[in-house]
This record gives C-alpha cells, structure tokens and sequence, in this order.
C-alpha cells in the first residue's frame, strides 16, 4: 500500500508522532480539543473513534492525516467514505478493563477482514500486550503478511509502575518498549510504539527501532488546549532528540 508521502518522510525519520483522541471518544468537544491541539502542536497526524460525524468534523480543524481505530472491520468503511486517510485496528487497552481480550487468531481474523473490505488504504494494526513476546512477533509477521502496513505496540496497561518521576516513566512504558523493539527486527513495515509513552521515554521508542510513537491520555488527560498544545509540542521535540542511526546499535 502506497504510505502518505509526509507520514512516510516522518516513518523515515523516526519522527512519526500520533495524537489518539482514543477508540472509545465520541464527544464532538473533547475531540475537536485534542485534534487542534495536535495540529497547533507539530504532531503527524491523528487516530479518532471510527466516527464518519468525527472524520467529517476533524477534517474541517485540520489538514493532518485521520485514522480512525475500531475492532469491527464494517464500521471503517463508513468512515474512509467520509475521508480517513488510514485505519487502525486497535487499540485494545480501552477492552481490557471490561475484561475482553483479544488473542492472536482473532486480531489475525479482523486483519484479513478490515483487508477484503478495504484493499487500498494504509492499514495499522495494534498487536495485544497480552500475548507473550515471542507470540507478539509470531503475530506481526503474520499481520504484515495479510496486509498490515503499520505494527502499533501497547502495554501501559500492563505496567505497574512503582517509582515516580523519570524511573517511573520508563517502568510505565517498559512493555510497549520491548515489543517495539523485538517486532522492528522482525517486520519490515514501520512499528508505532504507543501506550504510556511520554517525553522521557518517545525518544527511547525510537532509538529501540519503532518509526514512531502514538500518545494519547498525556495529551487527552490535560483540562485546556493550550496546556494540550503544549504537551505536543514537548513530545516533537523530544523525538527530534533521538537519530534514526542509533536504531539497534
């Protein structure tokens, strides 16, 4: 699949930064926030709720890619007719609190579904942080091969922290890290590194081998959008931080 030229050249880079508004996120308000604050900030571009109301509406606040995330393949489409530029199966963290897991056979099966409903859009697919690291590998070389263009990692939510500050920071984003690094060996399409990423540790995702990182409540958590804008603006500099030559150094 042929990638958006400004998201290939920040994949390239190694400065590839996604603002997610999150999966489960319909409020019209509270997103529109988070997509100026994006675009104001620096950021690449945007994953939304697989809304074609939130395509349409974040499209009149921004000329930044939009990729709308959802788990059911059918309601992509809808929204790439209202003008998404790519999509996004995943994130999962939003299921796991409600105790819905998604194992690889099933992630694998959406894949190949999202791909036969939509053969010609940027496809990124999240792998879960539930399956082993081993396992999470196995899974992103199979979903390259049904026609994944983008690896997402996760794993905040399986992170417990217990230190603040800086070790705290990098104890949060310790799993998306290792997942991150392990799949960017072993898939050639670019790894999106995301969940409890924050300025301290976008650098170390990419120096790990992701292209680049996708933040979410950093920025979704902050009560005005000049704080928001802010916070953006903190996480493309930290990326300016790091070289792509220093991957797997």
């Amino acid at each position: 699949m042929t990638m958006i030229p400004a998201l290939d050249r920040a994949f390239q880079q190694g400065r590839a930064l996604k603002i997610i508004t999150g999966l489960t996120n319909f409020d019209a308000d509270r997103v529109a926030t988070v997509v100026r604050a994006a675009d104001r900030g620096g950021a690449t571009f945007l994953d939304i709720a697989a809304d074609p109301a939130l395509v349409k509406l974040a499209k009149q606040l921004t000329d930044l890619p939009i990729c709308v995330s959802a788990v059911e393949p059918e309601k992509f489409v809808a929204c790439v007719e209202a003008g998404a530029d790519l999509i996004e199966i995943g994130n999962f963290d939003a299921f796991y609190a409600m105790g819905r897991r998604f194992e690889a056979a099933e992630v694998l099966q959406l894949t190949r579904e999202t791909r036969a409903l939509l053969p010609n859009i940027v496809l990124s697919v999240t792998v879960p942080h539930i399956l082993e690291l081993d396992q999470q590998v196995d899974l992103a070389e199979e979903l390259v091969k049904a026609g994944a263009d983008i690896i997402q990692t996760e794993g905040g939510t399986s992170s417990n922290p217990v230190h603040a500050g800086i070790l705290g920071a990098i104890e949060k984003a310790a799993p998306t890290l290792a997942a991150a690094s392990a799949i960017s060996r072993a898939v050639a399409v670019p790894v999106l590194c995301a969940s409890g990423i924050s300025t301290i540790t976008a650098p170390m995702a990419i120096a790990a081998g992701a292209a680049g990182v996708g933040v979410g409540s950093a920025i979704n958590r902050l009560d005005n959008e000049l704080a928001a804008i802010a916070a953006v603006k903190s996480l493309v500099e930290a990326l300016s931080t790091v070289s792509r030559s220093t991957i797997h150094a």
